[in-house]
Parts: structure tokens; C-alpha cells; sequence
């Protein structure tokens, strides 16, 4: 403080160039992340198909929904057998008392929901639309189209929404 008249002097108690300065900062700093959000769209923009499968993946949340957690992947948790190369991939989900077993070959998707009971299961990945598989009245399902890239499932039985952990195939 200026002793004469109370107020404060530019620079006496630091406050205003310590302001001034973190403002500058703030403000190159802006600058500079446009510029290289900028060059990024220019050198390496991000993939449409990526760019729709983000937003796909982020409309998807629902807060209703629980996680499957994955449980077992042959890919990971299985003994290798000898002689056999082109192994499916095996995957067990769990949420709760409700169990999801889905095996994942060249051809497709093979799995069953346990217990059984009436569910809706919709296979999401990719640029496109979530493909809805049947399920029979024992909890089995088929997808002919085998999943290629990132995917989830989605359940819908009578009470809850549950969406398993995305895997890549």
C-alpha cells in the first residue's frame, strides 16, 4: 500500500503483476492449444468412421445400464491346446447373478445368457447400426456376422439394461 493516500501501487504487493501475468500465461496457452488442435486437423485428422464410433460409444452410455464385467478370455485365462491353431475366443460376463458366455468365431457369435429368461441382445461396433440378435427361450443367440474391431453387447431383459465391457475381436 501507498503510505500516502491507502491505495495500492501497480507492482507494491505483487498482486497485480503476479494477475497480469498468470492472464498472458492463460492466454498463450490457449492460443497455442488452438494452434495445435489446428494442426492436428490438418497433419493427422481422426477418421470419420472413428469420429462416428465415439459418438455411437458416448450415446450409448446410459445410466440405468450395468457393466458385465468380463470374467473369462480364453485369449488370456485359457491353457493352450496343442495342434489346435484357429482356437474361437471364448468369453464369460457376469453382472450379478446373470452370466453372458459368448464364443466368437470367423463366422460369428455363439453364446448364451444364463439364466435363461426373455432378453433382447443387440451386438454394438463399428461405423454402423447396433445389430439385434435373436435369443431362444434357453438363453442361446447367433449372429452370423462375426464382430470386426472393437464391440460390446448390449442386454435388454424385462427390469434392466446390461452392456458388457467393449472388447476388440
Amino acid at each position: 500500500m501507498n503510505k500516502d493516500n491507502g491505495f495500492p501501487r501497480d507492482g507494491a504487493d505483487g498482486d497485480g503483476e503476479e494477475s497480469a501475468d498468470a492472464l498472458l500465461e492463460a492466454t498463450a496457452d490457449a492460443l497455442l492449444e488452438e494452434e495445435l488442435r489446428q494442426a492436428a486437423a490438418v497433419l493427422d485428422p481422426v477418421p470419420d468412421f472413428l469420429r462416428q464410433l465415439a459418438v455411437e460409444a458416448y450415446a450409448l452410455h446410459d445410466l440405468d445400464a450395468r457393466i458385465a464385467e468380463l470374467t473369462f478370455d480364453s485369449l488370456v485365462d485359457a491353457l493352450p491346446v496343442r495342434g489346435v491353431t484357429d482356437a474361437p475366443r471364448m468369453l464369460t460376463f457376469r453382472a450379478g447373478a446373470l452370466t453372458v458366455d459368448v464364443e466368437v468365431t470367423g463366422e460369428g457369435l455363439i453364446g448364451q445368457v444364463l439364466p435363461p429368461g426373455s432378453a433382447r441382445i443387440e451386438v454394438l461396433g463399428g461405423p454402423g447400426a447396433a445389430r439385434p440378435v435373436a435369443v431362444d427361450s434357453l438363453g442361446r443367440f447367433l449372429s452370423d456376422d462375426p464382430p470386426s474391431g472393437p464391440f460390446a453387447l448390449r442386454l435388454r431383459t424385462g427390469t434392466e439394461v446390461i452392456v458388457t465391457e467393449w472388447l476388440r475381436a
